[in-house]
């Protein structure tokens, strides 16, 4: 297998300046990235560039490491992360690192921070991951509406101030638009807000990036909606960590599987990212798709169609924080109520801390049991899936653990994916269906995010009891040429920079 393609990668070096100490990554399986075999081979980088792949002699007094036959891999690109709140107390990134993520996207679901404050926060305090954003719609919305009047659509004057703050946004490198619209404060946008956005951002090369606005009862609408925003504007589509949050529907993935195949033959370039959890982590109250959050009806429904009572569990709830830790179902039982009246009395209580404590930040959290495996494994094989995360920095274990449980569970288990694969879906793929340029390939010139990892001890450890415990199998990861983490530890050095678009 190495043979085939070791003609193809034999040396390509550059020209390395006496001040500029190279390091050379010797005896490795070089997956590079693109999805084909990996091959035998070393790399050498020198600043912040990989600058020769192949068959390599060392150069005296060059930084040697031994791959000892381990996996060199582009470090990975978490296409949907919200690590990035959290880096201003943990810069080191543990979350991602561990992992052997060098490359996070923040300003998902709608939300996003200015670039302007993004740059100066890396620049007040460096970080050791790099960080690319979208514009989120609903904080384009605050600006224009008042954070708390978006619960309606927009006037004219309003869509005309975001379309403003969104395109100063891509002329400075956002990837694009992103939308939350099962939130709240999108979930009132009028479809015409949003595609008037997504043509702003078509003007400038963005793409569209969605939490749609359903993932369980109005889901076939909401495909469609994201389809029609593609066709419309001719930018690429992204359906955010998709899912089917339906138990009716479990087992359908094929079916919409073949549908967005069928818009992509159309000319609507739609893609997707996916995480490999089946339980989420959000509100309370996406649990209540018509936003009926009075109704015993409502939650009745949820109860026994959109989420296992049983294996959900509060991660966060600041008026019971008692209930930390405890599934809905343990809840009602303390309650001596039903899991549809507990769900009931926890909304109502969570809105009334928030009222009373409007500083309070996140108020309830749930990690909600509600997807089905085989659904997973086929969103994973579609070819136009990349990975993700759409963790944090602890909460769900999908935050330090997806890329490795992945590597794990889906390509050394279940075999679902090839290690080419699965390692081409968190790499160039998601590159690729991003928008970002020169990461996720091991080839010369492209900046030197790299991951070695130990294909014989890669696990995910991270679990609903212990979110933070770190991975095996990660032996070292590095950010822009920097050896960023090591041995299960951060090395102290931050070299993570802003990505953008242009």
């Amino acid at each position: 297998m190495w043979r085939i393609f070791f003609s193809m990668m034999l040396i390509a070096s550059a020209n390395i300046s006496a001040a500029q100490q190279s390091t050379l990554i010797q005896q490795v399986l070089i997956a590079d990235g693109s999805g084909k075999p990996m091959y035998k081979g070393s790399v050498r980088i020198a600043g912040n560039r990989i600058v020769a792949v192949g068959s390599i002699k060392a150069l005296p007094g060059e930084n040697i490491v031994q791959g000892n036959g381990q996996i060199l891999a582009p470090g990975f690109i978490d296409t949907h992360s919200h690590l990035y709140g959290y880096l201003d107390e943990a810069p080191e990134a543990l979350a991602a690192l561990n992992q052997g993520v060098t490359t996070i996207i923040t300003g998902q679901d709608g939300e996003s921070d200015w670039i302007d404050s993004i740059k100066a926060q890396l620049a007040k305090r460096p970080v050791a991951v790099n960080v690319a954003t979208y514009t989120g719609q609903t904080s384009l919305r605050e600006i224009a509406m008042g954070a708390n009047d978006i619960y309606r659509s927009s006037t004219a004057k309003e869509l005309s101030t975001m379309q403003q703050k969104l395109q100063q946004e891509l002329q400075q490198g956002s990837l694009g638009l992103s939308t939350g619209l099962e939130y709240e404060g999108s979930f009132y946008s009028h479809p015409d807000e949003v595609v008037a956005l997504a043509k702003t951002t078509a003007q400038y090369g963005g793409r569209y990036m969605s939490h749609i606005r359903s993932e369980d009862i109005h889901m076939d609408a909401a495909i469609d909606e994201i389809l029609k925003i593609g066709q419309q504007t001719n930018i690429p589509v992204q359906i955010s960590h998709i899912k089917i949050a339906l138990k009716d529907k479990w087992g359908t993935a094929p079916a919409l599987l073949r549908k967005l195949d069928s818009a992509r033959k159309a000319g609507i370039m739609v893609t997707a990212d996916c995480y490999p959890y089946d339980f989420w982590n959000s509100t309370i109250r996406v649990l209540f798709p018509n936003k009926d959050f009075n109704s015993l009806a409502a939650a009745t429904y949820a109860t026994e169609h959109l989420f296992d009572p049983a294996g959900s569990v509060m991660v966060r709830y600041a008026p019971h924080k008692n209930y930390v830790g405890k599934t809905v179902a343990e809840i009602a039982q303390l309650r001596k109520e039903t899991a549809a009246q507990t769900l009931l009395y926890m909304v109502a209580a969570a809105d009334s801390f928030r009222k009373a404590n409007p500083d309070a930040g996140g108020v309830e959290t749930i990690m909600g049991k509600s997807m089905y495996e085989k659904d997973i494994a086929d969103f994973m094989q579609w070819p136009y899936t990349n990975m993700c995360s759409d963790g944090g920095n602890g909460g769900h274990p999908r935050g330090y653990g997806s890329f490795t449980r992945i590597l794990h569970q889906y390509v050394t288990v279940q075999k679902v994916l090839s290690w080419e694969l699965a390692i081409h879906k968190m790499t160039a793929l998601a590159a690729q269906q991003t928008g970002i340029q020169q990461r996720g390939r091991i080839a010369v010139g492209y900046f030197a995010d790299l991951v070695l990892i130990d294909p014989t001890t890669v696990k995910d450890n991270a679990s609903i009891a212990n979110p933070k415990a770190l991975s095996n199998g990660i032996q070292s990861v590095w950010v822009n040429g920097v050896l960023a983490y090591q041995q299960l530890q951060h090395t102290g050095k931050f070299p993570g920079v802003f990505v953008s678009r242009l």
